[in-house]
């Protein structure tokens, strides 16, 4: 039986690489870094690093300092590093959107009588300000953070800890998410329900559950058919 439903938040309910991607790329020209691969490469130095913080080999604030330093090709203190990051910060959650199926999606959980959380791989007053901000945190009963945790997605503690959080068994549980390995696979082997969003069709191939707009998501309470 199917109780709750846990969402990721970045990239499955809000569009966070096109935020990342029309930040840095302005961010960027205003230091005079204007190749056409601006986006790719703050893309892989930001999931590098992130995942680092992930590790707890940095801490929130040091990820972001290295991702500068990285991209930059600088050598520069903590000081000047936080300053150079606050321009791409700036333009980055001005940026902020939610997918047009995010909503409908989490209304739809909840009159199906499911508990709805978000677990999420970020700093938890960042989440819970892009919920806030975007009208998300009503539509929510639960924001679990890897900065919660004592790792991230897809170590199998931030599922247990996850569906310990909402009340439930695991068995009991479906986890949405754009990341086959993060989402969909850590879920799994934490013995969750898991279902890929695959908005782009980049996993076609993939032997898990997906579809490719939240709008296509069921709720039904046996978890045998909940996972379209």
């Amino acid at each position: 039986m199917l109780r709750a439903v846990l969402f990721d938040l970045d990239d499955t309910l809000i569009d966070q690489a096109s935020a990342a991607g029309a930040a840095v790329e302005a961010w960027a020209a205003e230091h005079g870094i204007t190749d056409a691969d601006v986006r790719q490469r703050w893309a892989l130095v930001s999931e590098a690093n992130y995942m680092r913080y992930q590790r707890r080999e940095l801490t929130f604030a040091q990820q972001r300092q290295e991702r500068v330093r990285e991209f930059m090709a600088v050598e520069i203190d903590d000081e000047e590093a936080d300053e150079l990051f606050s321009g791409y910060l700036a333009r980055y959650e001005a940026g902020w959107t939610t997918f047009d199926d995010a909503v409908p999606a989490l209304r739809r959980a909840r009159a199906a009588g499911l508990t709805v959380g978000v677990l999420t791989n970020g700093d938890k007053e960042q989440q819970r300000s892009k919920l806030q901000k975007l009208g998300l945190e009503d539509e929510i009963d639960y924001l679990i953070a890897s900065s919660m945790l004592p790792a991230g997605k897809p170590d199998l503690r931030a599922f247990q800890y996850a569906v310990h959080r909402v009340g439930v068994g695991a068995r009991e549980a479906l986890m949405v998410g754009d990341s086959l390995e993060k989402d969909v696979r850590g879920a799994l082997s934490a013995g969750l329900n898991a279902t890929l969003l695959d908005r782009y069709d980049a996993h076609r191939g993939a032997d898990v559950p997906r579809v490719r707009s939240l709008d296509h998501l069921t709720y039904g309470r046996d978890t045998s058919t909940s996972q379209p």
